[in-house]
């Protein structure tokens, strides 16, 4: 079920840990991401920690929340962008989004498999979207201190496989969330250390979430399609016999 979105807004924007997971997690994704000039970008769950670096250069960013989770006006001080939406039915038009966030949404959802096909539906041509779930292998999904100890925790196998079960292409993946979800002094002095160390090593190292970016998956069509129907051309005039010259008497 999801979290509530006191809860998220808590954790992300007034606790000492929230705000380093935030940063961590964000820094991540414009390392794959560092511009969206003139595009759509949608965050859906609560993403919205990590969309204010497209606010001024995406033609719009809108941050999707579910029902069961609630919403909250975003960004403070500026038009709000967040809407309140049913998990499995989004409030946007087909094929229109360049990118997709989905933070707290996949692992919380009930209906995993409708999401996904609703994340398929806005996705436009070329479009991609980056999928960020708890690591189960990382410490965080071990921790109910955290919104990543709450939904089901995937491993790097399990979300590829479930996203090319619902016609996404697994282009890419990245770890993020090195430091131990702790509020001790020790470890958030350490954190930016913790971080880098894991950039370099993260074979060693295990990442508290996992960010997978996938695309569409469109098949071309295996039928004979026009070929045949030029090879074969209709005759609608089949059965009516070839004309013959009429014979004037003489």
């Amino acid at each position: 079920m999801h979290l509530d979105v006191q809860d998220l807004r808590n954790f992300y924007y007034r606790s000492t840990l929230g705000r380093a997971a935030q940063k961590a997690v964000r820094d991540q994704m414009l390392r794959m991401w560092p511009e969206a000039k003139g595009q759509t970008v949608v965050g859906f769950g609560f993403a919205v920690p990590l969309l204010r670096p497209y606010l001024e250069e995406a033609r719009r960013v809108t941050g999707l929340m579910p029902g069961p989770q609630g919403v909250m006006p975003w960004p403070a001080g500026l038009p709000n962008v967040s809407v309140l939406c049913q998990e499995t039915a989004w409030p946007l038009e087909t094929g229109h989004v360049d990118k997709l966030v989905l933070l707290h949404g996949l692992e919380t959802s009930e209906q995993p498999s409708a999401l996904l096909e609703e994340c398929f539906r806005v996705l436009g041509p070329g479009g991609r979207a980056l999928f960020i779930v708890p690591n189960r292998a990382g410490l965080w999904s071990r921790s109910d201190a955290t919104p990543f100890g709450y939904g089901r925790p995937y491993t790097l196998r399990q979300l590829e496989a479930q996203l090319k079960r619902h016609s996404f292409l697994p282009e890419r993946h990245a770890t993020a969330l090195y430091q131990p979800p702790s509020d001790r002094r020790f470890w958030r002095k350490t954190a930016s250390f913790w971080e880098s160390a894991g950039l370099r090593f993260s074979m060693v190292l295990a990442g508290g979430v996992l960010m997978v970016e996938a695309t569409k998956r469109v098949q071309a069509s295996s039928g004979p399609g026009l070929r045949e129907a030029i090879r074969r051309p209709l005759n609608a005039l089949d059965g009516l016999g070839s004309p013959k010259p009429e014979v004037k008497p003489a």
